[in-house]
């Protein structure tokens, strides 16, 4: 009987140390209009991706993007190690990142989906520059710093799904990486995701 209880106590243990590691109670979400390199995994579109095909919505890491938040190279994992298949220039396995087709000036539904719900200061969207370097990890130097759509939410709490309107800017062509940053408001962090997509 020992033996069991210790058995049964030793995989609380283990879960309860799970839980706290990646976050836990905490709020998390992901794109997935346009379909993110999380959600890509988690579908199975992209295949060998590691822990992140189990937690599409884990990706949360420092807020204040860009002038803090996570390290350039490092800002599709938020600086998660075991996330870190979400940086690399191509898939794991190597090739192209499945991309989604958008056009400059188009008025886009970007979505996001919420496994829980957090108080919401804002959404901001950033996207690559023309001429950027796509054969590397996204860097600060490869965006736009100034976000292309900001939707401040004040505080507020989202629905489990919630979408909004923006427009795609123009002057791009070819390859380009969107970054959404989903910033909590009663927390230090906020939720990362990175969407390619084809103009």
């Amino acid at each position: 009987m020992r033996k069991k209880i210790s058995a049964a106590m030793l995989g609380m243990a283990t879960v309860g140390a799970f839980v706290l590691s990646t976050g836990g109670a905490s709020s998390h979400g992901y794109t997935d209009l346009p379909a993110s390199r999380q959600i890509n995994c988690a579908k199975g579109v992209v295949t060998g991706c590691g822990a992140i095909q189990y937690e599409p919505q884990s990706v949360e890491g420092p807020k204040g993007f860009p002038a803090a938040g996570p390290a350039d190279g490092k800002i599709c994992s938020a600086g998660i190690a075991g996330f870190s298949s979400l940086d690399k220039a191509t898939k794991p396995g190597g090739g192209a990142w499945p991309t989604t087709k958008v056009s400059a000036g188009q008025n886009y539904s970007f979505r996001w989906q919420f496994t829980a719900r957090h108080r919401t200061t804002d959404f901001k969207y950033y996207i690559t520059k023309q001429g950027w370097n796509e054969g590397q990890p996204v860097t600060r130097a490869a965006l736009d710093t100034q976000p292309f759509l900001n939707v401040p939410y004040g505080g507020q709490q989202p629905p489990a799904t919630l979408s909004h309107s923006g427009t795609i800017p123009g002057g791009r062509s070819g390859h380009h990486v969107i970054v959404a940053v989903w910033t909590v408001h009663d927390t230090g962090n906020a939720f990362y995701a990175c969407s390619d997509v084809q103009f």
